[in-house]
């Protein structure tokens, strides 16, 4: 039976501009299932994806769902699109506060947005609660860039019972362009969800700044990845000392490099 990847993408091109990590957001997925993987992929709804261009419809059977964040309610809304000449369907995570009429990490005037630590939470909680809802039970879970690395944390505790996750290994993309600010005054308390409690996030300093957020997903991965040539030396030293098994920055031909990572950190039974 084949094994199933979960795809947790910050960026994926063509929906968004070209960047390492939109390109490979593409081309992994791709090149996966080319190689006998079963796949889901998955996304925010970015302010900045044309609807219409990217022919993306709304999902009502799975959507619907408020999720509370900080106290507050927040409809979650989930969108559908197919890669154009590739068999690759992408979800994309949306809500009206924390995507639509909003560029991706900063705004308009260069800005980081001061709640992209709350888009990032909804965002996690918002992807694994529909595949909840799908009832597809991955066996990889690969997760790339800051939005999507809360994920590890509430894989491996607050989602850990669902019948869906139990057995998942978490596998963590590192790239150079991560945040450069803080991800809000109130992250670490909205993070907290069923069992990701504040006695798990004592260990990272107050302001959570990309590195801490870094940790965060080292922490909580089986695995993780070298995705370029500039990812953090730091955070690559730490996943070193927790003892997290490592690919190195396999170059452009990956395929095969990601293949025997995927069999190491999720062996046959």
């Amino acid at each position: 039976m084949a094994k199933k990847v979960l795809f947790i993408n910050q960026e994926i091109s063509p929906y968004v501009p070209d960047t390492e990590m939109s390109v490979m957001g593409k081309s992994l997925p791709q090149k996966m299932q080319e190689s006998g993987y079963e796949i889901r992929t998955f996304m925010p709804k970015w302010g900045i994806i044309n609807e219409r261009r990217g022919q993306l419809h709304e999902v009502i059977r799975l959507s619907g769902m408020n999720l509370i964040i900080d106290d507050t309610d927040h409809p979650l809304i989930i969108k559908v699109a197919s890669i154009p000449a590739t068999r690759i369907q992408v979800y994309f995570i949306d809500n009206d506060d924390y995507f639509m009429k909003r560029q991706m990490s900063v705004d308009e005037t260069g800005m980081e947005y001061a709640d992209n630590g709350e888009r990032a939470i909804f965002f996690a909680r918002g992807v694994l609660e529909t595949v909840k809802k799908l009832r597809w039970i991955p066996d990889i879970i690969h997760c790339q860039g800051w939005m999507s690395a809360i994920i590890p944390l509430y894989v491996k505790t607050a989602y850990h019972d669902e019948p869906s996750f139990t057995n998942a290994k978490v596998i963590t993309s590192l790239y150079h362009n991560q945040l450069k600010g803080k991800l809000g005054e109130n992250f670490k308390h909205s993070m907290e969800f069923r069992t990701a409690n504040s006695d798990l996030l004592n260990k990272y300093k107050e302001d959570f700044t990309s590195y801490e957020l870094g940790k965060l997903a080292i922490d909580y991965s089986d695995g993780v990845v070298e995705a370029g040539e500039k990812v953090s030396t730091r955070l690559l030293k730490y996943a070193e000392k927790v003892g997290c098994p490592i690919l190195p920055y396999p170059g452009e031909d990956f395929t095969e490099a990601y293949n025997k990572f995927y069999e190491k950190i999720c062996p046959d039974e």
